[in-house]
């Protein structure tokens, strides 16, 4: 009986397959090119759809249109079974003057735009199905996506080939990444991103349409549509098909996260502009009757939000496993800020580690990292306080504290592979190691009248907080590997308990490495007492030479890191072998194939 209700189903998914085929080429509005001049296009899915959180039984489908319209639904299965999408607007996506949009904008501008998400449950493990998204338009006949296909979370013992991947923000040769990924590896089974997806994350065109062709969403579904030239040839790419029917599991950069909010000032200015929570706090304090004379909670809330920084964006656009917060949390009682979930044989942890990216210049005349801007020095609403933390991972932290907690429970324990994906280098020779990850230290300059003509910021090497407080954290609990991006370079080092750390985000361009004939900036006055390492690791590792085919430099001799504009590289995480393994693909051959360059087993030293 079992054998003949296994066939039934079979062949029912055959017909199924074969009807969504048919359809498709009768009646599918396809999903145009954002280049159409079409005078009248009809209505179409901004996005393909794409799957975030699965569970044992379930997982999420999620696309975005630029219409609310009706009857958004998911048909899966071999019965077609049919489950009803919930539709929320984004609250903060925008263009601006800087937009590379298709239609031009004059000033800050909302740019409706409407998410769709069903969750599948009663699911299968181990077993995949095909399915479409429909959307209704106010006009004209529902649109139908491509067909795909969805499950639940890999059982323990299911072969993965998980993608590990950052800071794509619509570089140059992320398209031919992501398409070179599809090439050399077929469907993934997972995506992990370790942040930097967009550089504004407010800005709408980034994400779904940007008139470049590098967008974020069609890159990762290989509709993308970004020229490269090399050497006088021009290259159409992509990117991959890769998110449709593989799970996306993300980690924040500073790049999802965006400053104090303005309905005038330009987005990119925005981005610039966050300052630390505790600063809007004692400007909040300072003027509360103005700013909120009922004392309403949800005023002060929306205000600090509004004046610090905020991830609305990002958090509104993706659907990640949701970690319990104290009621007290400014942003909410849940965050997926942080989270762990276990992905087939891997138990992943994602932090927030990450802070705000300023400019390494120390010239009187630049808001900085090591400086303020002497021109604001009267006006602290203008300061920009160094590199500030956007959340604490010290010990007694609510992140800290969870992540203690996460470490020591079975699930972590007990899986075979045990990955924690951040954005922020615990190691690297590029150049985002410097300075150290932590609270920056003012420092204020007067004269023999005691009138103030610095501020300056130091930043204690010893007194990083990833060296200091996480890294022995996640030895103890014995993590095999730490993934991480923020540098735009591959590099790998490893600790003397075996911990090895990955950093695979020559993705779409380079810095460069900062090694003994290329130093970095760092200041050059004698009035800063902590010394910054201008070349190697900061944190005193020496990188792992590739252990297959390391590219050479201009003397012929090896290289362990790859920090090129022309070569871009990625990793794939194998489950099966217990490998992983990177890949780099010479972007001026554009028909040659992407290279392995180096493997490691986990594990093992």
């Amino acid at each position: 009986m079992a054998r003949v209700k296994i066939g039934t189903l079979v062949v029912l998914g055959l017909l199924f397959c074969l009807s969504v085929v048919l359809y498709v080429q009768v009646t599918t509005v396809p999903l145009v090119s954002p280049t159409s001049t079409s005078m009248s296009p009809p209505a179409t899915l901004l996005t393909d759809p794409f799957l975030q959180a699965p569970t044992e039984s379930s997982v999420r489908v999620v696309w975005f249109t630029e219409f609310e319209g009706s009857n958004h639904q998911v048909i899966y299965g071999p019965t077609q079974e049919t489950v009803e999408a919930t539709t929320t607007q984004l609250s903060r996506t925008r263009e601006d003057a800087q937009s590379h949009s298709h239609t031009p904008y004059d000033q800050v501008t909302q740019r409706p735009i409407w998410r769709h998400e069903a969750q599948i449950k009663g699911l299968r493990a181990g077993l995949q199905m095909p399915y479409v998204v429909v959307s209704t338009p106010p006009q004209g006949p529902p649109i139908r996506s491509d067909q795909f296909t969805l499950g639940p979370t890999p059982p323990p013992g299911q072969p993965l080939q998980i993608l590990l991947t950052s800071d794509h923000q619509l570089m140059p040769m992320t398209a031919a990444n992501l398409q070179k990924v599809q090439e050399t590896m077929g469907q993934v089974d997972g995506v992990f991103l370790a942040g930097d997806l967009v550089n504004v994350p407010d800005r709408a065109s980034e994400w779904f349409d940007d008139a470049r062709g590098g967008a974020f969403f069609p890159c990762l579904q290989g509709r993308g549509s970004y020229t490269l030239e090399k050497n006088g040839t021009r290259t159409l790419y992509k990117g991959g098909r890769l998110i449709q029917s593989a799970p996306l599991f993300t980690a924040v950069g500073n790049h999802e996260v965006m400053g104090r909010h303005s309905t005038t000032a330009g987005l990119k200015e925005q981005f610039n502009d966050p300052v630390p929570w505790a600063a809007a706090k004692t400007l909040y304090d300072q003027h509360q009757a103005i700013f909120n004379p009922s004392q309403a909670p949800e005023v002060e809330r929306r205000w600090l939000k509004n004046q610090s920084f905020n991830l609305d964006t990002y958090n509104e656009i993706f659907s990640l496993p949701q970690t319990p917060r104290d009621n007290g949390d400014i942003q909410g009682d849940h965050t997926q800020r942080y989270y762990a979930t276990t992905f087939g044989d891997v138990r992943l942890v994602s932090l927030y580690v990450t802070q705000i990216w300023r400019m390494y210049t120390v010239d009187g005349e630049t808001r900085g990292r090591y400086q303020e801007r002497g021109a604001d020095l009267d006006n602290p609403k203008n300061w920009g306080h160094g590199n500030f933390i956007f959340e604490s991972i010290e010990p007694g932290s609510p992140q800290y504290e969870w992540l203690k907690t996460e470490l020591a429970s079975d699930e972590f324990q007990r899986a075979k592979y045990k990955i924690v994906m951040l954005h922020h280098p615990p190691h690297t020779l590029g150049g985002n190691g410097v300075p150290a990850f932590t609270t920056p230290v003012p420092q204020y300059d007067q004269d023999d009248d005691g009138n103030l003509i610095d501020i300056r910021y130091e930043y204690p090497q010893a007194e990083d907080h990833i060296i200091k407080h996480l890294v022995p954290l996640l030895e103890k609990a014995g993590t095999q590997l730490v993934f991480y991006g923020h540098s735009h370079i591959w590099n790998r080092f490893e600790s003397d308990s075996g911990l090895q750390f990955l950093e695979s985000s020559n993705v779409g361009n380079s810095y460069g490495a900062y090694t003994a004939d290329n130093p970095r900036p760092v200041p050059p006055d004698d009035r800063y007492k902590e010394t910054y390492a201008a070349i190697g690791d900061p944190n005193g590792l020496t990188p792992v030479m590739p252990t297959l085919k390391p590219l050479m430099d201009a003397a012929q001799q090896p290289m362990p890191y790859i920090a090129s504009n022309d070569i871009t590289a990625f990793s794939i995480l194998d489950t099966g072998a217990g490998t992983v393994s990177s890949y780099y693909f010479d972007t001026r051959a554009p028909g040659s194939q992407a290279v392995k360059f180096d493997v490691f087993t986990l594990g093992q030293p």
